[in-house]
Formats: structure tokens, sequence, C-alpha cells
């Protein structure tokens, strides 16, 4: 992902900017362009903000004049929030640079009306409901599917890979024999999820809502393209289920919302502070909100006085996205069906509840059973650039703790089958990390079997089993001839998968020491050789946050 934005920011957003400036019908001259730029990016990405960055600069260099500073957001914090401290400053600078009278911030205002549908007044087949509410192609299943045109693939199996402990890992294995979906060893499945019935029955139950009441959100501007924020007429319980992000974060602007249907003067100062940019505020929004972890149900079973109507909270909450998961099988070995690796998401908060994660909870429940119809879920393919070299004797090393190890298990059954093959294959390193050898060292049965008939080299740290913790970068970093020997003697390729923005920050550092120390290069020069590894797709990272 990172190399196809790269490539965007670098080569074709360049020419796209070049020939919009010189559009005479659009612009008499570069100096009456104005422009401001406003960037979302993620710190714990090496690119952050380039795309932003770039368009800034280039359109100043292009004689444009840029009317207020370039701001960046960072989602890795809160990125609204610096939206909001950007555009504080932004509003006064354009009224005054264009004598505007401010009038301050605008009254709060929806954008959508509701039309409420009384029993009887619409023909079942005019109310979406379910999966088909959510997915429109979801009864006529034909190819090519996508994220707009998902494939509902059945569960074939569903079984636990943990061997103790309190946590819960699964290996799912998708059906997708009909569907003429192909994939590589390396790309991303996505699975569409139904949010938990708990919550949405607690919403309904707070709010004092018949969740099988339908209604219709109408777009107030009858100019715009967008006459619904997601398929009506449809019930509430429907819109809970399958549209909406009920177990996200609100953001501040929900809040500021939501203060206004307080009852208790109280309640409606604390939202209304949360929702601003002072220090005061963004301290309690951090505590209440974000590290805490409160979603929606929380806030409104914790702040009482709270009742906004059950259809404005339909309108605040975002979608309900697709889950991204690194796909743990190659189709060399598994041509019909799709694996997922995957943690169940649990954990207990600063107020003593439970959270779950969304998609990893609801395929839990979605086991195959004997005697019953296999279990399906929608899903699609998005390919990656996450690929191994295309001559099987190039050698790699790969480094995957915990769910990381999910692209590589695709690699090694590709490196294994190329080997029964009788094809040469180059040194195949793993470096693998979990807590416990008898508890989450997951694939272990495969991973010593290949290491057994020579497939890999496994180098695996089990964090707690001593006294002392040893993860995979400690092992790296006592293997950097190993590191330098195949990504600056051997031209080998070296990958990481799993969290960006601590594991593969320090791997990525542990690589540059390598360079430095064991190929003899500065600190400037062992920088500029890991950037060439990355632009040549030498060094790879499938990471999330």
């Amino acid at each position: 992902m990172l190399s196809v934005l790269e490539s965007f920011a670098t080569r074709l957003l360049p020419r796209y900017i070049n020939d919009f400036m010189r559009r005479k019908y659009v612009f008499n001259s570069f100096f009456k362009f104005k422009y401001v730029v406003f960037g979302l990016g993620n710190k714990t990405y090496e690119h952050y903000n380039s795309v932003a960055i770039y368009v800034d600069k280039r359109l100043e260099e292009l004689g444009a004049t840029r009317i207020y500073e370039l701001g960046l957001g960072d989602d890795d914090a809160n990125i609204e929030d610096d939206f909001i401290t950007w555009k504080e400053k932004f509003w006064p600078t354009v009224c005054e640079k264009f004598n505007i009278e401010s009038t301050g911030e605008e009254e709060l205002s929806r954008q959508f009306t509701l039309v409420k549908h009384a029993a009887g007044e619409l023909a079942p087949n005019e109310i979406f409901t379910g999966e088909i509410a959510r997915l429109h192609s979801l009864q006529n299943q034909r190819p090519p599917f996508d994220s707009k045109n998902p494939f509902l693939a059945q569960i074939k199996v569903n079984r636990e890979l943990h061997k103790g402990g309190d946590r819960s890992c699964l290996h799912i294995e998708l059906d997708i024999s009909d569907s003429k979906m192909k994939y590589e060893a390396g790309d991303h499945v996505a699975v569409y999820p139904i949010n938990d019935s708990g919550l949405v029955d607690r919403l309904g139950e707070l709010l004092n809502t018949d969740l099988d009441e339908v209604f219709s959100l109408i777009n107030t501007d009858l100019e715009s393209t967008k006459k619904h924020p997601f398929p009506c007429p449809t019930s509430y319980r429907t819109a809970l289920s399958h549209y909406l992000e009920i177990t996200a974060i609100p953001r501040t602007h929900i809040l500021r919302e939501l203060a206004e249907y307080c009852t208790d003067e109280e309640d409606k100062k604390k939202l209304l502070l949360m929702s601003t940019n002072s220090q005061e505020g963004k301290a309690l929004y951090q505590s209440f909100v974000a590290d805490a972890c409160r979603n929606i149900v929380h806030i409104l079973e914790d702040i009482k006085s709270c009742k906004p109507p059950l259809d404005h909270i339909c309108e605040l909450l975002p979608r309900l996205q697709p889950r991204y998961y690194s796909i743990s099988s190659s189709p060399k070995l598994h041509p019909e069906t799709v694996h997922v690796t995957a943690v169940v998401v649990k954990y207990k908060t600063a107020t003593g509840r439970v959270n779950k994660g969304v998609t990893t909870t609801w395929l839990a429940d979605n086991k195959p059973e004997p005697g019953k119809p296999l279990p399906r879920v929608p899903v699609f393919i998005r390919k990656s650039q996450f690929r191994l070299p295309l001559q099987p004797q190039t050698p790699v090393l790969m480094v995957g703790p915990g769910t990381g190890l999910a692209p590589f298990r695709g690699f090694l059954q590709e490196r294994s089958v190329a080997r029964a093959a009788g094809k040469p294959v180059g040194d195949t390193i793993l470096y693998f990390g979990c807590r416990h050898r008898d508890q989450d060292y997951i694939y272990r049965e495969e991973l010593e079997e290949y290491e057994k008939n020579g497939d890999v080299t496994l180098h695996v740290a089990f964090s707690r089993d001593q006294p002392e913790k040893i993860y995979v970068t400690h092992l790296l970093e006592n293997n950097l001839d190993q590191i330098w020997d195949l990504i600056g003697k051997r031209n080998g390729h070296f990958y990481i998968c799993g969290d960006a923005k601590n594991m593969a920050v320090d791997v990525r550092n542990i690589v540059v020491r390598a360079i430095r120390e064991k190929g003899g290069r500065t600190e400037a020069e062992a920088a500029q050789f890991i950037k060439k590894l990355e632009s040549m797709k030498k060094y790879s990272a499938d990471v999330w946050s």
C-alpha cells in the first residue's frame, strides 16, 4: 500500500497538478489561484502525510497563493482534534483576507429528515432488511465480486489455535470455489461483520425505541446525490446491526450534538466541554472517552439525562466498514479456500466493562455444525503489494510475531510447493514470537514440519516463558550478520508483518543498524540504503496500528 501511495505522490500527482494549473479555462494565471491544504495521515507510518506535504509545496512552486498554513491530521492520536485546532485559526485568516464578516460557529443542523413509515404502509420487498439492507448484491450473487458486490463465502473450518490461556485465536477457512475470485499469497480478505445484538438491543432500551419500527432518513439538500445515509426504508434494528459503527469511540462532534439532548445542565456542560479544543476539554475527552474506551452505548449509559432520538444517532454514527485480514494461505496449495488467522478481540476497560471486537466476536460465533447449513460471511479480495520475489531461489527473511505470521504461512506454503516441484528455493528465514510455547504458538506443528523438511529456518521468541521478556527484536539484534548477509550481499528480500507502532519501527531500526555496522555505512547512507530496498520492493511491510 505504501509503495502505491508513494508512486502516486511522486509520479502521477505532479502530472495532475501541473496539468490542472495549465488549464487556462480554469485559471487565467497562477497568481489568481488560492489554496489551502489539510492532510489526513497516521504518524506510525513512515510516509506520514507525504501526499499533503507534496501538494502544498508543489502548488506554491507553480505560483499559487497559500491562504493559510498546511494542516496535518494524525489519526494515531485525534485527527478530529487536529482539524478543529487548525480550523479555529484558519477561519479568521480567511475572513480577514476576503473581507468576510464572521458570525462565529454555525448553529447545529440536521442533514437528514426523519420519515416514519406506518405498519403496512410498505410492501415487504420495499424494506431493506438484514444483509440485503447493507449490501444490495447479496440477493443475486454474480461476479465480479468487490466491496460493493461481496461474495457470500461459506465457512468450512472455524477452529481454535490457542491451546491455553485466556485469549482466543481463530483459524478460519472460507470457501471461494463458486466465486471466480482469485488471490495471491500476501493479499487481504475483507469481511463485512454484524454488530453484537446485545449492544443493539441496549441502544433501543436506553432510548426507549421500538427497534423494529421502519423509517427513512431523507437528505434535506434535494440536489445532493446522497439521498440517504444508508439504504432506506429500513428498521432501526437493521441500521444498527448492519450499517453503523456502534462500537467506535465517538468523535468530539458527536458529543457536541448529544449535548443538546441533555436535561441535566451538568451533563450538558460535560459533553460540551469534551467537544471543545481547550486543554481541559481535551484532557476530559481523553480520560472519559478515549482511555476508558467508551462507545455510544456506554456514553448514553453514563450520561443518564442524555436522550437523543435514535434517528439522530443513526445520522451521526459512521458507517460500519469491512475488516481486512492478511490471507494466511497460498492458492498454490489452497486454490478454492481463503484462510484467515485472527485473534478474538476482548478486553476489560477502565470502567469495568468488557469490550469485544466486532468482526472477530461475530466470526467466533459462526462455527460449522453437523447437520446444519454452513455459515456464510460477505467477503471480497483486496490486492496487495506484499509479494514473494518472482524467483523462488531468492532468499527471504520474514518477521511476523503473533498473527503477523498470517501472510508468511502463505509464503511458506508457496515455497514448499516450489521445492516439491523440484525448483531451487533460496533460504527462507522466519522470526516468530508469542507469549508461551505451550499456549499461543500458533501453527506450531506446521512450522516445525517445515523446519524438519528444510523449508524454513525458524527463530522463535517466547516472551513470557522466562523471567526476562524476550521478543523477536532481541533475536534479530543477535543476528545482524545474518540480516546484512541477506539484504546486502545476496540480494534477498526482507518482510515485516504486525504492529506498526512499536514492533515494525524497532525492526526497521535494527535493520538500519545492521546496514550501518555490518555494511560499513554511515547513518545517512544506511537510511538511503533501506529506502532503495523499499523502492525496489525488497523491504516490505504489511502493518497495522
